[in-house]
């Protein structure tokens, strides 16, 4: 494979190296925004499409109290269990940050091992928590970045358990022999298909809270004394050989040196597939500057890189699940043109049945162009035929929320409102934003979290 230096080595010794007065700025603010993004989310999915069934089923897997439960005040499980129930919210609506590039949500597994290891150990300070947060994203997007093909497996799970168990060890600052120990074991317990993409079933946050609970699982194992295997990325039989096309590692790992990587993370404005931002914000704005309206729209084409179509190309359809219709362009762009956006209300089922919105995603089609970058979500165009014969266009070569284009601090905030709002918790909202702020100085990040009311 790559030759040289372990990979496992150094991503594990990036992860320990990191120390929260070193980091710039930049990446102290993004980590900041992110967790509070990241929390507001989960909260949000404890009304997420079968998130009180996960809650029960986790439920039945036994008794203890070490961890808390997202926007479920009073709820507290073992850690694995909590940690898959996190990771199952904070994923479960798509409405968690993504790298673009690595094709991969970070903080879904990353945080809410966090959550769940920071809980049931010794108290730890707010500086800790936020490193192991930049350690977890770093090691995660390095894998993405990796790996240059299409996907096969869902990576926010595959390269999400190493990610989370590189946290971890960075949260514990774990003896560097024991935390080696626990990068190879998560490879005995890495999984997630893009099957669950492909037909738009809700496995998908399930493979996330899998990964979340197996790097606990991974750390449980080392911790015990139990040797992993040496070469979890490199070997024969390691992460890129079986898991991806191809790898193009050693220019990944070089990079580790070069920035931390949560400064590259996107914001997701909609609760949707990245995939479909493009196109809401391309109907937005065809609407807003070209009067652009349902009534009078023929077609509407959105020629977009191959990845677009393959992640968000599928037909709308009648009793499509919530997941479906997050990863379906024709029903995204609908919903954009008949309510002008698109929000965590609109995958009810008699949302996703309306058919207002059926009658018009059949005018609605992605085609893909001949981007030959098979992780690209941009350059892309909408191309709108009108009724009486205008061509209506609008280019897109940025994703609104990503770094070339982010929320502002009211769009950041209004977001993490409608979040706690769709939870029911809407005046946990101050308190959050005040507890996040003044995290890096807490001596117990999680007793002040729990002090905001997002969880305990």
């Amino acid at each position: 494979m790559t030759g040289g230096a372990n990979p496992a080595h150094l991503l594990i010794d990036h992860a320990l190296s990191l120390r929260w007065a070193d980091l710039p700025d930049e990446v102290r603010a993004r980590t900041l925004t992110f967790l509070h993004d990241s929390l507001a989310v989960g909260m949000a999915g404890r009304n997420a499409a079968h998130a009180d069934a996960v809650l029960e089923m986790v439920q039945g897997w036994g008794l203890g109290d070490a961890a808390s439960v997202l926007g479920r005040p009073g709820v507290r499980l073992p850690a694995p269990s909590a940690a898959f129930i996190n990771a199952f919210q904070i994923h479960g609506q798509e409405y968690d940050c993504v790298h673009e590039s690595a094709v991969l949500h970070p903080m879904a597994t990353v945080l809410a091992a966090l959550l769940a290891e920071a809980e049931r150990g010794d108290p730890v300070t707010g500086e800790q928590f936020l490193t192991a947060i930049v350690a977890g994203v770093d090691v995660a997007v390095t894998l993405g970045i990796a790996a240059p093909d299409a996907l096969k497996f869902f990576r926010p799970a595959t390269a999400g358990i190493f990610g989370s168990v590189a946290a971890i060890a960075a949260l514990r600052a774990m003896p560097r022999k024991v935390a080696l120990d626990a990068f190879g074991h998560a490879l005995a317990l890495v999984s997630g298909t893009m099957q669950a993409h492909v037909e738009g079933k809700p496995a998908l946050p399930v493979q996330v809270a899998n990964a979340a609970r197996g790097s606990l699982v991974a750390i449980d194992l080392a911790r015990g004394g139990m040797p992993g295997v040496a070469h979890p990325i490199d070997g024969p039989f390691g992460y890129f050989a079986l898991l991806e096309v191809r790898e193009e590692l050693a220019p990944a790992l070089a990079r580790l040196g070069q920035g931390q990587r949560i400064t590259e993370v996107s914001w997701k404005p909609f609760p949707t597939g990245r995939a479909g931002h493009g196109g809401i914000m391309a109907v937005q704005q065809l609407c807003s500057t070209q009067g652009l309206s349902a009534a009078d729209l023929e077609r509407l084409e959105y020629h977009a890189p191959p990845l677009i179509h393959r992640l968000v190309g599928r037909p709308a359809q009648t009793g499509m699940e919530p997941g479906y219709a997050r990863l379906c362009m024709q029903y995204l762009a609908a919903v954009t043109l008949l309510r002008g956006t698109v929000t965590l209300g609109d995958f009810t089922r008699e949302a996703l049945d309306d058919p207002a919105v059926l009658e018009l995603a059949a005018k609605i089609s992605v085609i893909a162009d001949d981007n030959p970058d098979l992780a690209a979500f941009v350059p892309a165009r909408a191309i709108a035929h009108m009724a009486d014969g205008r061509v209506l266009t609008q280019d897109v070569n940025a994703q609104f929320g990503s770094p070339q284009w982010p929320l502002s601090e009211a769009q950041h905030m209004a977001k993490a409102l409608g979040c706690l709002e769709f939870a029911n918790l809407g005046t946990a909202h101050g308190p959050l934003a005040t507890a996040i702020a003044a995290l890096p100085a807490c001596k117990d990040a999680i007793a002040a979290l729990v002090a905001s009311g997002m969880m305990g």
